[in-house]
């Protein structure tokens, strides 16, 4: 080879590089292959971390999480409510193109696609705590049948609103909790021993320890600090917790005490997980994503002001707002990710499946809507996003770069905010770009492929 002829290739090459510079990120080797982490609350907002700016609740655990890590200032929730979140997030399929886009009874059908099942097909131990709420027993949706090997929790989302019931699941074998009762509704605890949430814990633990000597995915999907609308109402406290902690003697209402309690509670175990990483020598193999479904939630007599739980954002739970659908994510991997920095790069739910099969070396479907944000986590160039798309019942939601467009129903106008003078959305500004309005619209219907 001549060497003219080798250094047209090379310049082909950095030429290529630099027109195409996210498909260089070094794929890793099969020996770097992390294990996987994502642990998602229920109903915690955008300003229930004290890493992102929370003054009174302690989450000193989650707050390191994110100093030897890397903190998202502009991450989404999949939705605004709990089951299609999930399904997002397990889909990589924004809501405009997932079956459902509200809470409405949905089972995942037999051989669906998901981020647990590619995984497991790449040769991950895959295991799951939680709230599942994608199909109830002996259907095709449940966590066994959609690539799981060990399940243990909720299957039905309606019994995870009771943090004392009478069973949970373990794949597809009910496990008696008999020290509980719960009334006729099936939601009021009438006598409690176990808290489900410790119940998660251990069994989180015990399947991180079991496939301690190969890799695994865990999915920790818990159901604290969502409320027990029922219990709430029949008791006066809808935030179910063994105890109030540091927040007994505080001057507050019952429920905001709980929720102080269940939220410190999460994090001190969050604490406890990074402690059994480090003593089986797993921290740095392995990767932990935090997040949370959705944005807080203003039931069981808890308020969203009082704790300033979603922040600087406009509203909350099933809000199309920031404050509905932006949420905490904190990522940690010792030795890949550098420690204490914080990233604006706009990413969702449907990001993580691409993501997930990045790390473990897997190529993703390409009926997804995500792409991967490893290349942040690495600090290496980042694809973004054109549009992100966001729909519940009659609302519909769209951001593209700094503007967002919201419609609050069928019939109302659309709302225009520029989200990086005006996080908190007060400032409509649709009368004064009517062409980025049209544009807008236009883009809100492209992106429903089934409406």
């Amino acid at each position: 080879m001549t060497c003219s002829l080798k250094l047209c290739r090379i310049l082909f090459f950095l030429s290529f590089c630099l027109l195409f510079p996210f498909c260089v990120t070094d794929h890793l080797q099969a020996e770097e292959r992390p294990n996987i982490i994502y642990v998602m609350a229920d109903d915690m907002g955008y300003g229930d971390l004290g890493c992102y700016g929370q003054k009174i609740i302690k989450t000193p655990n989650i707050d390191q999480l994110a100093k030897q890590g890397m903190r998202f200032t502009n991450h989404y929730a999949g939705h605004t409510v709990c089951r299609p979140s999930r399904l997002v997030l397990l889909s990589g399929q924004h809501s405009g193109h997932t079956p459902i886009s509200q809470n409405e009874q949905y089972y995942f059908p037999e051989g669906t696609t998901t981020v647990t099942t590619l995984l497991k097909q790449q040769g991950y131990a895959t295991g799951g705590v939680g709230k599942w709420a994608l199909g109830i027993p002996e259907s095709t949706g449940v966590p066994s049948k959609q690539g799981f090997d060990f399940w243990f929790g909720y299957l039905d989302q309606g019994n995870a609103h009771n943090f004392y019931p009478e069973y949970l699941w373990s794949n597809e074998q009910e496990v008696s909790l008999p020290g509980n009762k719960v009334g006729p509704h099936k939601r009021v605890s009438i006598s409690r021993e176990t808290y489900s949430h410790d119940l998660l814990t251990r069994e989180a633990f015990n399947f991180i320890r079991t496939h301690a000597n190969q890799p695994f995915f865990l999915q920790a999907h818990y159901t604290i600090p969502h409320a027990n609308n029922e219990g709430g109402r029949a008791t006066g406290d809808g935030m179910e917790v063994p105890e109030y902690g540091e927040y007994a003697d505080r001057e507050w209402p019952q429920p905001e005490k709980g929720f102080a309690a269940m939220v410190t509670r999460l994090d001190r175990d969050l604490g406890r997980m990074v402690q059994l990483l480090k003593e089986l020598k797993l921290e740095r193999k392995t990767i932990i994503f935090f997040t949370s479904d959705n944005g807080p939630h203003q039931e069981g007599m808890h308020q969203v002001e009082f704790f300033n739980s979603n922040g600087p954002l406009k509203g909350y739970k099933r809000d199309l707002y920031e404050g509905g659908i932006r949420v905490p994510l904190i990522v940690k991997w010792p030795g890949k990710i550098k420690p204490d920095r914080t990233t604006d790069h706009i990413s969702a739910f449907w990001d993580f499946l691409p993501t997930a099969c990045e790390l473990a070396g897997v190529e993703p479907p390409n009926n997804i809507d995500g792409i991967s944000y490893l290349p942040t986590l690495l600090g290496q160039p980042q694809q973004k996003h054109d549009t992100m798309f966001w729909k519940y019942r009659g609302k519909v939601a769209l951001r593209a770069g700094k503007w967002k467009a919201v419609q609050t129903g069928p019939n109302k106008p659309l709302e225009l905010y520029n989200l990086e003078t005006d996080i908190g959305e007060a400032h409509d500004l649709a009368a004064e770009h009517p062409e980025l309005v049209a544009r807008m619209k236009r883009q809100i219907a492209a992106s429903q492929s089934n409406d």
